[in-house]
This record gives C-alpha cells, structure tokens and sequence, in this order.
C-alpha cells in the first residue's frame, strides 16, 4: 500500500470514525483503523463489535492498493501535529511497518496484519428501506437523546425510539422521570420501529451536521444502516418492546401556564441553590398569573422563592418538580415562550413550545412531579 493524501483530510476521516472506538475493547484489534485503499480510495473503518462506522475519501499518487490495521491513538497522535501537508504513506506487506513521510522528515509506525479485524454486521433478507430527511433526523435525535435512560435493568429505555407509520415518524426518549416525543410529518409504505442505542444516535447526529442529501436506513430486528454521502453507519438496535409512551400522556389538562421560558429557566436557575441537593426539589405555587417559586434545605436552614408573571388558564395548583430535569427540558425548547399544561400536583407535567406559525412536527415534553411535604 502507498499513496498520497492530505494531512488534514486523513486527521478528520480518523478523527470521525475514531469516536466509535472503545477505551475497554473486548478485542485488541478494534484499537485500530481497518485501512483499506482500493480504487483511488481510502476506507477507514472502526467498530466497537455493537456499532460500525466506515467513512472513506479520495487520495492521490496510488502506487499499490492494500489493507491494513493501524494503531489509532499513535496514528491521531500523530496527525494532529502536522499543518495541512501532503503526506506519503507507505505501508511494508511484510512487517506491516506503516511510513509517513513529508517534505522535511518521516516517522513509521508499527501496524498489524488486518485479517483478525471482524466483519461488519449484515441486515436480513426481510430488511426495510427508507428514506430520510437530513433536517428531520437531527431535529428528532436533537430533541429526545437527554431524555434517554442509563438503566441496565430495562435496556430499552437507553435508546431513541423510532415509530415509522404511514403519515409520520415519532422519535421518543424516556427515562420513567421525563419523556420527549418529537413527532414530524413524514409519508411511508410501512408501520414499523425500532430503537436506536444511545452511543450510535450520538455519532450519527454529529455526522448529520455536514450532511445535505437525505439519508438512506435500511434496518431489520437486530441491526440498522444509515447511509451518507462518505459514510455509513452499522449499528445493532436494542432488542425488545418499547413502553406505550401514549398511555403516560395525561389526555386532560384543564390549567394552562403561558411563560416566557428563558425567564422561567433563570428563575429556577436562582432558587434551586436553596434546595435539598439530594431531591433538587422546587415548588411551583401558580395562581392570579403568576409562578411563585419555592426551594429549601432545613438541614441547612436555607431557602428562597422567586414570582415570575405569566399567562395562567385553570384552578390554583401547586406542584413540585425534580428542578435538574425542569432545566433540562426547558433548555431544549428553542422558542422565547413555553406553554406548560397541568392536571393536578399529582400528575405528570406537560411541556410544549409556543410557535408563531403552524409546523411541521411536533414536540412535547412531559415531567413527573415529585411529593411535596407539607
């Protein structure tokens, strides 16, 4: 193997696909890049044996094709200290010695034999395809990854669902405190879902910013493809039936708070140091347009309240809320005003985001109250 290529291009291309290689590796091999170079191009390919990202770019002065597996933090350690050079890398079939050489010097570094390196995961015979919108995708991942849970109890919750029917795709996240459900308009043949793992969903949504065509999915029980213009992502889904995140939804909620959300989230922001750090615990008095904000720590004697005005519809309720996931969701509605909608201090709590005109999708974020002593 020896070609030409620039510094800067092999550094992102490695760079990329490196995010899918894991500090605790079941096998020594995936510390490595799967380097193959065949017809003008470089393939790099990673994995972590759950999920596999090939990326690959063009590159120049190809005087042998070849394959081999390359140390990758000694390979990233060194590219990052070079500026935007071309650099010929020459790789020894028999020592499976890599050469970098430049105008001014060189440096080799040991690589190994790539025939141990596992085969990328295959779909199915019955596997579905779709398309996707590249706006939509990371709008949908965007707005529900926080919500994911890390519980190794109920694995199915670690990840992103997705719910294809004929006229949308819903994606949703919870982890049993907060869920999100982002809703967008979309025509399919097909029903069908699936769940995304929570490491994948994040390299993809990083990929998807330098994306402009739609994205290719193809997936079948086990595993799902994403396809994008230089890369292509394997991943294997989460196995398992999601919960009926409809039935949490409360269908009923007669008192409606109209705030500016930005406002509200400072005001939190403030009282929340006065809270008990073990529960995060705020409490929300909303009556007569207005918020009144509460938190305390008796342990420390310590606590402060804060009024903020708003937009109220319904019956005086007090509520209390874990004020962490309160932040959490208000953070991640863009819009300057936010409708919270509200059955009673026992019941969930239902976040939306107010627009000015009508949309496309969908979004609503719901939270469970936490007991407030009396």
């Amino acid at each position: 193997m020896k070609f030409t290529v620039s510094s800067s291009a092999l550094l992102s291309l490695l760079a990329t696909t490196g995010k899918v290689i894991s500090n605790k590796s079941s096998l020594p091999i995936l510390e490595n890049f799967l380097m193959e170079l065949k017809d003008g191009q470089l393939t790099v390919t990673t994995s972590d044996l759950e999920t596999t990202l090939i990326g690959s770019i063009a590159v120049d002065n190809v005087e042998r094709e070849g394959v081999i597996a390359a140390p990758a933090k000694l390979m990233l350690d060194s590219l990052k200290e070079f500026p935007e050079i071309p650099l010929v890398i020459e790789v020894n079939d028999t020592t499976w010695e890599i050469q970098i050489t430049w105008s001014s010097g060189h440096l080799s570094i040991p690589g190994a034999s790539a025939v141990s390196y596992p085969a990328t995961q295959t779909l199915g015979a019955g596997s579905k395809n779709i398309t996707l919108d590249v706006d939509m995708l990371v709008s949908g991942i965007n707005k529900t990854i926080f919500a994911t849970a890390d519980d190794e109890l109920r694995p199915v919750m670690n990840g992103v669902y997705f719910d294809f029917t004929n006229t949308a795709l819903t994606f949703v996240a919870t982890d049993a405190h907060k869920l999100v459900k982002y809703a967008a308009e979309h025509t399919g043949d097909f029903a069908a879902a699936f769940i995304l793992p929570k490491k994948p969903a994040n390299l993809l949504k990083n990929l998807l910013l330098k994306e402009e065509e739609p994205v290719e999915v193809q997936f079948d029980a086990k595993n799902a493809t994403f396809q994008l213009k230089n890369f292509k992502l394997v991943c294997r889904l989460i196995e398992g039936n999601y919960p009926n995140y409809n039935a949490v939804i409360p269908a009923s909620n007669p008192n409606r708070v109209l705030i500016d959300r930005v406002e509200f989230v400072n005001g939190i922001k403030r009282v929340a140091v006065c809270s008990n750090p073990t529960t995060n615990l705020i409490r929300m008095d909303i009556a007569n347009n207005k918020v009144n904000l509460t938190a305390q720590d008796i342990d420390f004697s310590v606590s402060a309240n804060e009024t903020i005005s708003c937009s109220y519809e319904g019956q005086p309720v007090t509520i209390g809320f874990k004020s962490t996931f309160l932040v959490e969701i208000l953070s991640n509605i863009e819009t300057p005003t936010v409708v919270i909608e509200l059955a009673d201090s026992t019941r969930a709590g239902v976040f939306k985001p107010v627009y000015d005109d009508k949309q496309s999708s969908e979004t609503l974020m719901l939270l469970m109250p936490m007991m407030i002593n009396a």
